[in-house]
């Protein structure tokens, strides 16, 4: 047997449930899609030439997929 004392084992068991706690919130923050989305899109819009990029590429992939579908 240990030779914790009762203190140390709360102690111990606090921090464990600290720890836990801290993992569900990062889960939940990840599993959050919504969330996620939104601030995907925030970063993009406060960087315009990456968005301009990101509609530039989806014309081009358009217009090559009508082009071949055309030939």
């Amino acid at each position: 047997m240990s030779d914790q004392t009762t203190e140390q084992i709360e102690a111990e068991i606090e921090a464990q449930r600290e720890q836990l706690a801290q993992t569900v919130d990062q889960l939940t923050a990840k599993l959050d899609v919504r969330s996620r989305a939104s601030e995907k899109l925030a970063e993009l819009r406060s960087r315009p030439g990456i968005l301009a990029g990101a509609a530039l590429a989806a014309v081009a992939a358009i217009a090559v997929v009508w082009w071949r579908r055309s030939s």
